[in-house]
């Protein structure tokens, strides 16, 4: 299993390949990094731009969202997937936040999580993102990159990864740990041929010296 040092020497060195690592849903306040959020579940970022680059323009506030029929939000977000359920979260939430915090976003992660399909990654992002709270969200490629590492068993749920790299990580980092981890999972160690040679993180990384050796 990887050292608490050598975490270290990965945080800083995923850094230096990706000083710039940001949130790449496109959004101008915290209602639209909801949305944006809640529709990327199970879906590429891209995609989720794509449609809401037309969405946002349409609706602005939580009140659009309830002065169409839900067959009309559907169609808007027809192209993502598990469009029915998520404009069923989207209409629900809106309601929510109109009738219980003056349309406003709160800025609670345990709060946003009693949202409908708000999920602890989704607060986790909309907390760190739009009100600037550290916090550490795990999603597919976060979770990847510390399991490949060995920071984390391979049994170990999201929360569970989530809590030791919270345990880890400087608070102060959080936030732009969450974003490097990311970026360094969706464009260097991904899902299908990570790029193993040339990885500044092969001498600590329990994946990466398996399948080299594997390659010898």
């Amino acid at each position: 299993m990887l050292t608490k040092k050598e975490w270290a020497f990965c945080l800083d060195e995923i850094e230096k390949m990706f000083p710039n690592a940001h949130c790449e849903l496109i959004h101008d306040n915290p209602f639209e990094l909801t949305v944006a959020t809640l529709l990327s579940a199970q879906c590429t970022d891209v995609l989720v731009n794509r449609v809401t680059a037309d969405l946002f323009k349409k609706y602005k506030k939580p009140e659009d969202y309830l002065s169409v029929d839900i067959e009309e939000l559907q169609q808007d977000i027809r192209s993502i997937g598990l469009y029915r359920n998520k404009a069923k979260n989207i209409q629900a939430l809106s309601r929510i936040l109109i009738e219980q915090f003056d349309g406003e976003v709160p800025a609670d992660r345990d709060i946003l999580m009693t949202l409908p399909g708000v999920g602890r990654k989704t607060a986790n992002v909309v907390v760190s993102n739009a009100f600037g709270i550290p916090a550490l969200a795990v999603d597919t490629h976060v979770e990847r990159v510390a399991k490949r590492l060995g920071m984390n068993r391979w049994k170990d749920t999201p929360i569970a990864v989530e809590e030791k790299l919270m345990r880890w990580t400087p608070r102060e980092r959080w936030t732009d740990t969450h974003h490097q981890l990311i970026f360094f999972g969706r464009y260097h160690c991904k899902a299908q041929n990570p790029a193993c040679s040339e990885c500044p993180l092969l001498s600590v990384c329990r994946e990466g010296k398996k399948r080299m050796k594997a390659l010898a």
